[in-house]
């Protein structure tokens, strides 16, 4: 069982990439602060079997799409990406969008992916907040609080639907390039007015995939030898030092290793 009461310390609100749904980011970008697009790709050969529920949950948040002749699916997040305090942060540490905050910051600490259990170890809430009263999480695995249950299982509803969108996003942005999944992420930075005219686009298509056009996705990685196991499936790649196109940030998780 794991109790929780927020103290309202505001550690949660420094330093974050906020995930935003479509519908979020509209309204984020419409309040005068920034988006930024970060993408991840998993190489896709063969569908796995349903009974493998790790997979199936990525295969649920993502697009298809492929990189030369190797076929991926691709993992695009909208982030919210600021130093310092969240823009909606008032001075005595009160949303200052508290009846409209992203979904990620209602449920937090709690964990949208099902196949992450929670822990109180890698959150920034102080030891104070995890001796509470209030039990959000069961000895079962449940999430004890039905409001926190349900607003977890609308994000992941969320991001499903907005996965066959994103694909139509990427596209009206002229992104192509995305990093490995589990070695990092490309990071796109587009303008404000980009994402929005983009956004607004995407939204109004209400899916058509006829809008979204037929992309070759370029994988980067800054390991040898992941490069050279891509070279050899006939993806299209690159290290960091070659993207070269403007916007595009690689951030990778292992360091040392550059073809």
């Amino acid at each position: 069982m794991v109790q929780f009461d927020c103290t309202m310390c505001g550690r949660c609100c420094h330093g974050l990439r906020l995930p935003l749904s479509l519908a979020e980011a509209m309204g984020w970008l419409r309040d005068g602060h920034d988006v930024q697009l970060f993408c991840e790709a998993i190489p896709w050969p063969s569908e796995p079997p349903e009974d493998n529920l790790p997979a199936m949950h990525k295969r649920r948040r993502s697009f298809e799409a492929v990189s030369g002749t190797l076929p991926v699916r691709v993992i695009a997040t909208l982030m919210a990406s600021f130093d310092g305090p969240c823009p909606n942060l008032q001075p005595d540490m009160r949303c200052g969008i508290y009846d409209r905050r992203p979904a990620t910051c209602r449920i937090y600490p709690a964990e949208v992916n099902p196949f992450i259990r929670l822990d109180p170890a890698v959150k920034l809430c102080p030891p104070e907040a995890w001796q509470g009263e209030t039990t959000i999480l069961a000895d079962d695995g449940r999430w004890a609080n039905a409001d926190l249950a349900a607003t977890i299982v609308c994000a992941r509803d969320a991001d499903a639907y907005d996965a066959v969108l994103k694909r139509q996003l990427c596209a009206a942005l002229g992104c192509a390039t995305a990093a490995l999944s589990n070695e990092g992420m490309v990071i796109f930075s587009p303008s404000r007015e980009a994402v929005l005219a983009a956004l607004s686009d995407t939204l109004g298509s209400d899916g058509d995939e006829r809008l979204a056009t037929d992309m070759s996705w370029q994988l980067v990685s800054n390991r040898s030898q992941t490069l050279g196991a891509l070279q050899e499936s006939g993806s299209s790649f690159a290290s960091p030092a070659t993207m070269g196109a403007a916007g595009l940030r690689y951030l990778g998780y292992f360091e040392g290793e550059v073809a």
